[in-house]
């Protein structure tokens, strides 16, 4: 069973709790503390794997956690980290925050691998709150909680071109005649019932991937019939190729199917209605003469003059076939190569931060100090080495309402701000 959309839970792994003990050894009457710091907890990957083609790993197993962390112990013993969870998926999987529809990750091209939830940092034992003034400290600071979430993996094919049309036009068989691939062919409406890949080869030149996507009816867009379930693999292919029964052997209007199918693409995204396309009219090898000609120039004289081009071809015979293909590479190669790549919208570091306390404090000239859990809390799951993690590290800084408190105390730029041992200089 082909299997291209999951939901399930994932959970990093809690940060062990520092330990509280104190030296205990003959002739040493006074022993400080030595209470050890516990283990940090294991992180939550995703991971692309070549040999996954679908997410039926997923239909049965719907839990994942990364081991927690481990406590500290006496002795100054370090808790031991916890195992990271690595979970494999196909490439082309995007991952989704299921309650807001919001994009975590995109599997695919150069993102092979990507953490989605950071484990939470071990407590410090009590050997580190050890003062002049407090030799004897009874505490220790307890791990941080892991992060757990609800996501959706999406599974979009990843073609250079997509076939669509109505069921039962001839997409299958077209695929199986350009490609080396071999879907499913009868002659009965949705014949094809998961998206069918395949590497079109040219002479003289490099070739693409296509994809036959199951045919779409009015109203797929809303989730009627089958189109539903497979327009997201449309999403990815930079060229459609909308096939349609240009000999109207069922007696539907093939220039009503196309702005029927067009509209379709458009309400389920209508970044898919500025896509390049190319009108494959099918099965013309059932007209003879005049009736093929108006057939052919029906068409034309509808979506030439808005740019489409019209190639009349059949998908048994092999007619008209190299001309359409030679033409949708040249189409492929004019346009922008990049691959299409779903951007991240969600971050799983905004999980879970309440309006918890914070202070600002003039420790001195030129020097503050930000202070608080919450403030803690964002700087042990946030990884400020890259680019995005420091510009959401940022907008946390203002949304919060830090910035404000800092500049209502006058802080100049070059000034030092501490945050739990990091230093910043501030600057607008």
């Amino acid at each position: 069973m082909f299997a291209d959309s999951a939901k399930i839970y994932i959970r990093s792994g809690k940060g062990g709790d520092g330990h509280v003990s104190f030296r205990r050894e003959i002739y040493v009457p006074a022993g400080g503390p030595d209470g050890g710091d516990g283990g940090r907890g294991g992180d939550l990957i995703f991971e692309v794997d070549e040999g996954l083609n679908t997410l039926s790993d997923f239909r049965f197993v719907k839990k994942f956690s990364a081991e927690d962390g481990e406590n500290g112990g006496k002795k100054r013993c370090h808790g031991k980290d916890g195992e990271d969870l690595v979970i494999k998926v196909p490439e082309g999987t995007v991952i989704k925050d299921t309650e807001t529809g919001k994009v975590i990750a995109d599997m695919s091209h150069d993102n092979r691998r990507e953490v989605i939830l950071r484990g939470g940092n071990g407590g410090k034992g009590n050997q580190h709150y050890a003062t002049p003034t407090m030799q004897v400290p009874k505490y220790a600071q307890p791990g941080q909680s892991g992060k757990e979430l609800y996501v959706t993996l999406e599974l979009k094919v990843i073609a250079d071109v997509g076939l669509v049309g109505f069921p039962n036009v001839g997409k299958s068989t077209l695929l199986s005649r350009v490609t080396n691939a071999r879907p499913k062919i009868a002659n009965y409406h949705f014949t094809t019932l998961n998206p069918n890949l395949g590497v079109v080869d040219l002479d003289g030149g490099d070739g693409f991937v296509m994809a036959d996507i199951p045919g779409l009816i009015e109203g797929a867009s809303e989730g009627i019939g089958l189109g539903h379930e497979f327009l997201k693999h449309i999403e990815r292919t930079k060229v459609i190729i909308h096939m349609v029964d240009a000999a109207s052997t069922e007696g539907r209007d093939p220039i009503e199917d196309i702005n029927t199918i067009n509209a379709e693409l458009e309400a389920y995204n209508e970044d898919l209605s500025h896509r390049p396309q190319v009108i494959a009219a099918n099965k013309l090898d059932v007209l003879y003469g005049e009736e093929e000609e108006q057939a052919v120039l029906k068409l034309k004289n509808e979506f030439e003059p808005k740019g489409i081009k019209v190639f009349p071809i059949s998908a048994v015979s092999g007619k008209g076939v190299k001309e359409l293909l030679y033409y949708v590479k040249e189409l492929l190669d004019s346009i922008d190569t990049a691959p299409i790549v779903f951007e991240r919208e969600f971050f799983p570091e905004e999980l879970n931060f309440s309006n918890e306390p914070y202070t600002v404090v003039k420790e001195e000239e030129h020097l503050f100090a930000v202070e608080g859990p919450r403030i803690e809390r964002m700087l042990g799951y946030t990884n400020l080495d890259s680019e995005k993690g420091f510009e959401f590290f940022q907008r946390f800084l203002k949304e919060s309402g830090i910035l404000d408190e800092l500049e209502a105390q006058n802080i100049q730029e070059g000034d030092t701000v501490r945050m739990y041992g990091l230093h910043f200089d501030y600057y607008k």
